[in-house]
């Protein structure tokens, strides 16, 4: 485990109000990041701070991911993405970012051999998704079988206990990612297979049928790992916060995990890269013209909405939209892959690489265009791309919660509110009210 350097008071911000003068220490992180500690704003002035959407408000101190989106800059525990990306697998990407440091030779070796030991459901789970609908999307199927997986595994959440259920949620995601999917296309499940990879066991275990063998492509096999890599985790966005959020109140980790697929099935967070490839099969529904589409998104008068472009924490090309640019060009390329999607996104990269109104407003493509387009290639259905997303945000959620849990000054989460309701009313009874 590396050392965490909690950030440090260096000085003080002065908030005066109604005659009464509260110093505020300034906090710096260790990339040099202000921010004003409000601890104590409440009982020293009355106020409390109003930021919807918490955009400017620092809820923890955490060691596992920094995110510059002014300079485009993405480091999971120090080390740049793009480097994790080239170099590295999930798994260790995993190990990383759970332990603070990478894993040596035969700490990934173990850990490995631990996951594939793991990766089976128990034969009841077939119950389960039997009592599912047919036509369910996987992600509710996903959230719900993750939340039922505490009640096989039940016990005082000790650190060995702990320990376990990281390994069995790891192990146990692909296999339920996978079943979600069958189970949507009344196929009978497929069992993971101890001699395969992780990238490589989900493939088979979404794409072989009793018929018929798949034959993992160790193209497709790097191309899927690398996807997760670039989605393990993303800082304090919307599902990591909630995961925090849940944990805060002891609530065990199956519990927080299931409520952080929650919140990333939302088009806002998880789906956008869904919305991608709806965007790009409306076009071709229309006339096939990107050009004509760019033109009506850039018509303030015209509801046109271009979906993966821009990022509310980028304000600079998405890091990872630059690995996964170099990535959708080599798959394409292997798998001789040709369709009329495909020659739309690229027409409409093409497009916001030169045209002046995306470059002014820095509308970038980002991950969500590419890992679309990617998904697709594939050949995800375009229902399981959030699903791919969760099990890539997995380790992230996961070292979240650890890092939460064995924080000292840990305490559970309780935002305020502004009331801007009814004041103080008599009660009137049912006849009197007209």
């Amino acid at each position: 485990m590396s050392t965490q350097t909690s950030a440090t008071a260096k000085t003080n911000a002065v908030l005066t109000y109604e005659g009464k003068t509260l110093n505020l220490p300034i906090v710096v992180g260790t990339e040099n990041e202000p921010a004003a500690d409000i601890g104590k704003l409440r009982s020293a002035t009355g106020l409390i701070t109003l930021d919807p959407g918490y955009g400017n408000t620092g809820a923890c101190q955490s060691a596992i991911t920094f995110i510059d989106g002014e300079k485009g800059i993405l480091r999971y525990r120090g080390y740049p993405i793009e480097e994790l990306a080239e170099k590295s697998s999930f798994l260790e990407v995993a190990w990383l970012l759970m332990n603070g440091e990478l894993p040596t030779r035969q700490e990934l070796e173990g850990f490995r051999t631990n996951i594939t030991r793991h990766t089976l459901l128990h034969e009841d789970f077939r119950r389960f998704f039997d009592a599912l609908p047919k036509d369910a999307h996987p992600m509710p199927v996903l959230a719900a079988t993750v939340g039922a997986l505490a009640t096989f595994y039940q016990g005082p959440e000790t650190e060995k206990h702990l320990q376990d259920t990281v390994i069995r949620l790891l192990a146990k995601m692909p296999t339920i990612a996978a079943c979600s999917y069958k189970h949507s296309i009344g196929q009978p499940f497929v069992y993971p297979q101890n001699r395969l990879d992780y990238c490589s066991n989900f493939l088979n275990m979404m794409f072989a049928t009793p018929c018929e063998e798949y034959e993992v492509d160790p193209v497709v096999a790097h191309a899927l790992d690398q996807l997760l890599i670039l989605h393990a985790d993303h800082e304090q966005n919307c599902s990591t916060s909630t995961v925090r959020l849940v944990g805060s109140s002891q609530a065990n980790l199956f519990a927080a995990i299931s409520a952080g697929i929650g919140a990333l099935w939302g088009p806002l967070h998880g789906g956008a890269n869904q919305q991608v490839i709806e965007m790009l099969e409306q076009i071709e529904r229309e006339d096939g013209n990107a050009d004509r589409f760019v033109a009506r998104a850039k018509d303030k008068n015209d509801t046109t909405r271009l979906m993966g472009f821009g990022h509310r924490v980028y304000k600079n090309y998405d890091p990872r939209a630059k690995v996964l640019r170099e990535t959708c060009d080599r798959l394409v390329n292997k798998l001789d892959v040709s369709s009329k999607l495909l020659d739309i996104a690229r027409r409409l990269e093409e497009v916001a690489l030169s045209d002046e109104y995306f470059i002014s407003r820095k509308l970038y493509p980002n991950v969500d265009f590419y890992s679309g387009v990617i998904y697709k290639a594939l050949g995800i259905p375009t229902n399981m791309f959030t699903v791919m997303f969760a099990m890539g945000r997995l380790p992230g959620w996961i070292a979240h919660f650890m890092e939460m849990r064995r924080d000292p000054d840990n305490r559970i989460g309780r935002p305020r509110q502004v009331y801007t309701g009814a004041t103080l009313r008599p009660y009137l009874p049912i006849d009197k009210r007209g």
